[in-house]
């Protein structure tokens, strides 16, 4: 008889962001996980907002094992974008009661903390731009070797922007942060935007999610209702895609993804191509391998570990 596992050590730094509010409902009733900490960082909102929204989802989610909460920096300046997909709250309206945390610390205090509680057994799922993750590895070079491992949700290997032409949202809005995380001598994978994007779910998706007399449908319907509109208004498309849940499974499920070690770094200066992830692919490649690229996924099987996950999620609220 096979001994139980224990369950896998996991910090979720975010941007919250619709699709990193679905990730984050997963993971935190996902009994294969232990999710220690989760880490705002400004994004698809500004840090006060990134804030905010962490603390009110885990306050209403309210999971059998609290994670501790990481406080983005308010001295992150973001780039202008031409729209949002996630409404002005980043959460689609959704309108939680505030919840004020007290003697909270700010995200990369909470990352370095508890990568030091356990070396080598945590593994970041970076949701948002990396500059959490990089203000540690800044603080302390030191903790590199002590990261279990680390996910990345950025980047384009084909050079198929959405915030840009060349750049995805992650890195286009911390690109220095991005290159640094990337030159680190860190166990990576990265999750580009081409493969997050085979992952497409249709409106029949409103009818899997869990019912909303639960705490977790209580969210995840109005959000998600408020995610299909905003993509047909704005792009003319009926389906959505959920690239940070996505991230979410590759962190969980790597056997459904196609990977390929590569070496690559970010551009940082480009006036057109800031945030671009450029991968070296000459036969006489000079600069040496650092990071997994994943570069397909199973889409029929990621759509179905994320329908289990809402389910189990509906089931323990």
């Amino acid at each position: 008889m096979a001994l139980p596992t224990e369950p896998r050590k996991l910090i979720i730094d975010c941007d919250p962001g619709i699709d990193d509010a679905v990730a984050l409902t997963i993971a935190l009733f996902d009994p294969r996980l232990e999710v220690v900490a989760v880490t705002a960082a400004g994004g698809n909102v500004a840090a006060e907002q990134a804030t905010a929204n962490l603390q009110a989802l885990v306050a209403f989610l309210d999971p059998p094992r609290l994670p501790r909460i990481g406080v983005a920096s308010a001295d992150t300046s973001l780039p202008a974008r031409p729209y949002s997909m996630h409404g002005a709250d980043g959460l689609g309206g959704l309108d939680l009661p505030r919840v004020p945390l007290h003697g909270g610390h700010v995200s990369e205090k909470v990352i370095w903390e508890c990568i030091k509680a356990h070396p080598r057994e945590v593994t970041i799922v970076a949701l948002g731009p990396l500059t959490n993750i990089s203000r540690v590895l800044q603080r302390d070079p030191g903790i590199a070797e002590l990261i279990g491992a680390l996910v990345i949700c950025g980047g384009t290997a084909q050079g198929l922007g959405n915030a840009t032409p060349v750049a995805d949202f992650n890195f286009f809005c911390d690109p220095a942060a991005a290159r640094h995380v990337l030159r680190e001598p860190v166990t990576k994978t990265l999750v580009p935007l081409e493969t997050t994007s085979q992952v497409v779910y249709d409106l029949d998706l409103l009818d899997r999610l869990p019912r909303d007399y639960t705490r977790a449908g209580k969210i995840l319907r109005p959000m998600l209702a408020y995610a299909f509109r905003a993509q047909r208004q704005l792009l003319g498309c009926e389906g959505i895609r959920l690239h940070d849940v996505a991230t979410l499974v590759a962190a969980t499920n790597p056997e459904l993804f196609e990977r390929e070690t590569v070496a690559a770094d970010v551009e940082i200066a480009g006036e057109l191509t800031a945030g671009m992830l450029v991968v070296d692919r000459r036969s006489n490649r000079v600069w040496r391998s650092n990071a997994d690229l994943l570069v397909a996924c199973d889409a029929v099987g990621v759509r179905d570990r994320v329908l289990r996950g809402l389910a189990a999620a509906g089931e323990a609220t």
